[in-house]
C-alpha cells in the first residue's frame, strides 16, 4: 500500500489533467435527505477521468519507450486520454478501435492527432488486432486499467476528495469497469481515512468485478451489456482485482433504467449530461440510500465521464421515467363490449396521470391495452396492480420487461393469423454497414421473416427484434446459423407481452 500511496502523491497527472471540483447537489441533497456531492471528472479536458491514468503512465515511460510511440485498444475514453497525453508529450500514438465506434468518438481521437485503426465489432477483436500491431512495430502498450502507474493516476481523485471535503465523508460511489479507478481511490482512502466506505457500482449486465469478488477469483463474462459501454469489460485486471479485494467494501449493481434516472438526476443538479458509465456512481448512491434508508450522511458520486452520443438521449429520456420509479407499464385485458374501454378509463384511471396508452382489438370477446401510468414507486405500483386484478381485469406488470420497453411499446398493433409457426428473437447487431445484410444473406432459404423491429439508440450496437417462421425439421440448422453468426441473442417466444400483443 505504501508504494501505491507514494506513486499517487508523486504522479504527473497535473501536467495535463485538472483538479476537478467537488460540488454539492443542493436540491438532490434535500430530496434524498443526505449531503450529496458530485466529483466532476466529466470536466477534464477529455471529459473523463481516464486522462489521469493515461498521462501518468505515458509521462513515466523511458526515453526508448517514448521513441517507439504508444498504442492501445479502446472504444472511447481511454483512447482519448492516450491520444491527448501523447499529443501533449509530442509522441506518436496509434489507437485501435472497433469498427462500431460512434463517429463522435473517432473524431475526438483524431482531433488529438492520433492514428486510428478500425477493426472488429467489439473491444475484444480490437484488442487482438492491437496486440498484433504492437508485436510488429514495438510500440509501447498503454493498458486501460491493469497497470500500477495508471491506477496511481486515477488515485489522485481520492487525494483531491480528502482535501476538498476536509475528510468529512461517509461513502464514495465509484463506477467500475476494469477496476482502475476504484483501485486507486480505494487504496488511498483506506490508508488515510479507513472509515470511509468504498462502494463500487456496475451495471447488472456487466458485473465482472462483482462476480469475481463473489467467486474469489477473476471470472470472464460470456457477454457484457451495451448500454454503459464505458465499463463493458468481460474480465477485470489482476492488479485491480487484488486491490478491490483489500479495499472495496461493497459492489452495487444497477439496471439500465436506474442509470437513465441517474443521468437525469445529475442533469438536474449540474445542467450537464454524463454518459451512462459516468452516471453509475449516482445510480449506486440512490439505490444505496433507498435500500439502507440512509439519512444525514455525506455521500460522493464520481461523475466519471461525459462522452455521451447525442443520438442516445432519446433512449435515455424514454427510460428515465421507469428508472426514477415515476412510470409503470401494464398489459391489461378488457372485455370487447360497448362501453368497456370508457368504463375502464373512468373507473380505474380517472385520477391517474397516463403516460402511454395503446389499444388494439384482439378478437370479438376481448381487447388488449398497453398502458403507462405515473403512480410513484414500487408500493404504489403493487397497489395499482392489485386494484386492477380485484376489478376483474387480467393484468401483467411490464415495468421490468425489457422486450416490452425496448420493442413492443412501439409495435402494438395486433397478431397475424398467418404467423402460425413464429418464433421470436432479440439480437444485438453491430452498428455498421452490412451487418443486417450479412444476417439476411446467411439465413436459411426456407425461413420467413414474419416480424422485424429496429430503432437506433445511438450506441455501438443496435437492438433488433425479429420473428421467424422455421420448419420443425430445421431446428438444428437454426442453431448452427445462430452460432456461426456470432451475434448475442435471446429467444422471447414465451414472453407474456409478446403472447398478448403480437
Amino acid at each position: 500500500m505504501q508504494e501505491m500511496i507514494r506513486q499517487i502523491l508523486t504522479s504527473k497527472v497535473y501536467e495535463a489533467a485538472i483538479e476537478t471540483p467537488l460540488e454539492k447537489a443542493a436540491p438532490l441533497s434535500t430530496e434524498l435527505q443526505n449531503q450529496i456531492l458530485l466529483k466532476r471528472e466529466d470536466l477534464q479536458p477529455v471529459f473523463s477521468f481516464k486522462l489521469r491514468g493515461a498521462y501518468n503512465k505515458i509521462a513515466h515511460l523511458s526515453t526508448t519507450e517514448k521513441n517507439h510511440g504508444v498504442i492501445t485498444a479502446s472504444a472511447g475514453n481511454h483512447a482519448q486520454g492516450v491520444a491527448f497525453s501523447a499529443q501533449n508529450l509530442g509522441l506518436k500514438a496509434l489507437i485501435v478501435m472497433p469498427a462500431t465506434t460512434p463517429k463522435i468518438k473517432i473524431d475526438a481521437v483524431k482531433g488529438f492527432g492520433a492514428e486510428i485503426v478500425l477493426h472488429g465489432d467489439n473491444y475484444s477483436e480490437a484488442a487482438e488486432r492491437c496486440d498484433e500491431i504492437r508485436k510488429k512495430t514495438g510500440m509501447t502498450y498503454i493498458h486501460p486499467f491493469d497497470d500500477k502507474l495508471v491506477i496511481a493516476g486515477q488515485g489522485t481523485v481520492a487525494d483531491e476528495l480528502l482535501r476538498q471535503s476536509s475528510g468529512k465523508l461517509d461513502a464514495v460511489f465509484v463506477p467500475v469497469g476494469g477496476g482502475g479507478l476504484i483501485s486507486g481511490i480505494g487504496a488511498y482512502l483506506k490508508a488515510l481515512s479507513p472509515e470511509v466506505k468504498i462502494i463500487g457500482v456496475e451495471p447488472v449486465d456487466s458485473a465482472a468485478m462483482y462476480q469475481s469478488l463473489q467467486a474469489g477469483k477473476r471470472i470472464t463474462l460470456d457477454s457484457v451489456g451495451i448500454f454503459a459501454d464505458g465499463v463493458a469489460v468481460r474480465q477485470v485486471g489482476e492488479l485491480t482485482f487484488d486491490l478491490c479485494r483489500k479495499y472495496v467494501d461493497e459492489i452495487i449493481r444497477v439496471s439500465t433504467d436506474e442509470l437513465c434516472g441517474a443521468i437525469k438526476s445529475i442533469y438536474r443538479a449540474t445542467r450537464s449530461i454524463v454518459e451512462p458509465a459516468g452516471a453509475l456512481g449516482m445510480a449506486g448512491l440512490k439505490q444505496y440510500i433507498k435500500v439502507h434508508r440512509t439519512t444525514n450522511q455525506t455521500l460522493v458520486a464520481i461523475n466519471s465521464g461525459a462522452n455521451m452520443n447525442f443520438e442516445r438521449l432519446r433512449y435515455v429520456s424514454e427510460r428515465t421515467q421507469t428508472g426514477e420509479g415515476n412510470e409503470s407499464l401494464f398489459a391489461v385485458t378488457i372485455p370487447e363490449t360497448p362501453g368497456a374501454l370508457r368504463h375502464f378509463c373512468s373507473n380505474l384511471l380517472n385520477t391517474i396521470n397516463i403516460t402511454e396508452f395503446n389499444y388494439r382489438l384482439a378478437d370479438r370477446s376481448e381487447a388488449q391495452l398497453f398502458i403507462g401510468v405515473s403512480i410513484g414507486g414500487d408500493n404504489a405500483r403493487e397497489e395499482f396492480l392489485t386494484r386492477l386484478n380485484a376489478s376483474g381485469y387480467l393484468t401483467i406488470d411490464l415495468t421490468d420487461n425489457e422486450l416490452a420497453k425496448t420493442h413492443l411499446r412501439y409495435m402494438v398493433g395486433g397478431r397475424s393469423a398467418e404467423a402460425t409457426r413464429e418464433r421470436l428473437f432479440r439480437f444485438r447487431f453491430p452498428e455498421r454497414p452490412g451487418a443486417l445484410t450479412r444476417f439476411l444473406a446467411d439465413m436459411g432459404r426456407d425461413w420467413n421473416i414474419s416480424l422485424f423491429h429496429y430503432r437506433s439508440q445511438g450506441g455501438e450496437f443496435g437492438r433488433v427484434l425479429i420473428g421467424l417462421e422455421i420448419p420443425d425439421q430445421n431446428e438444428q440448422s437454426l442453431k448452427t446459423f445462430f452460432d456461426n453468426l456470432g451475434y448475442h441473442y435471446i429467444e422471447e417466444t414465451t414472453d407474456p407481452a409478446y403472447q398478448l400483443f403480437l
